[in-house]
């Protein structure tokens, strides 16, 4: 009788601790699987930020190069223009931009730094690069323009650009929209926290004095 209570006592006891060490590892294996999945989650959480980052710095740079943009530095005036005898505004006055040939360009205030006598065109183009068309592009002068004959040109007049303020500018044929005689210069400014110099160009038309 005693030996039986014995027996039974052991077995209940191994019992217990199977089933004690059973209750561990199904914690372990409930712990792990919330680790993964948290873990992934993070994962998941990283690689959203990261791409919505990508995405951003993607579209800011499409954006930029569908703007055409500028070069910051204008460089020298094209070679056979004529310097402006008697400009309204000289070298080194300062004026006030109206045109808004750019994001920011209206209304502010620059620097002269060349006035020439010449016939200044709008065009319409297509950029050499694969870019987008460019229309009434504002201004080339003349003497941008490859084996241009006699200034004016008609509107219309199919032409070939040798001035490079935009990227895919140079070589690319345009049409000319319209023109004008009148004074035109080169400008130093800052716009948007971009400085640029020898900015061409604006037309008399488009400046005003700062009192």
């Amino acid at each position: 009788m005693n030996r039986t209570f014995r027996t039974t006592g052991a077995a209940t006891a191994a019992a217990a601790g199977l089933l004690l060490l059973s209750a561990c590892g199904t914690g372990e294996e409930d712990q792990s699987v919330g680790g993964g999945h948290e873990g992934h989650s993070a994962a998941a959480s990283s690689t959203s930020e990261s791409s919505g980052a990508a995405s951003e710095n993607a579209h800011e740079g499409h954006s930029e190069e569908g703007g055409h943009a500028h070069n910051p530095d204008g460089g020298p005036a094209p070679e056979g223009i004529e310097e402006a005898s008697d400009p309204t505004f000289a070298v080194g006055d300062t004026v006030r931009v109206t045109a808004d040939h750019m994001p920011g360009m209206e209304g502010a205030e620059a620097t002269v730094s060349g006035a020439f006598d010449t016939t200044t065109y709008a065009v319409s183009y297509t950029p050499i690069d694969g870019g987008e068309p460019v229309e009434d592009h504002k201004w080339v002068v003349h003497e941008e323009l490859q084996d241009p004959g006699e200034a004016p040109l008609a509107d219309g007049t199919e032409v070939v650009l040798q001035a490079d303020h935009m990227e895919g500018m140079e070589g690319a044929e345009a049409t000319i929209d319209s023109s004008t005689d009148e004074t035109v210069y080169m400008v130093d400014m800052t716009m948007d926290g971009m400085e640029m110099t020898n900015h061409k160009w604006v037309v008399e038309s488009e400046l005003e004095p700062v009192e």
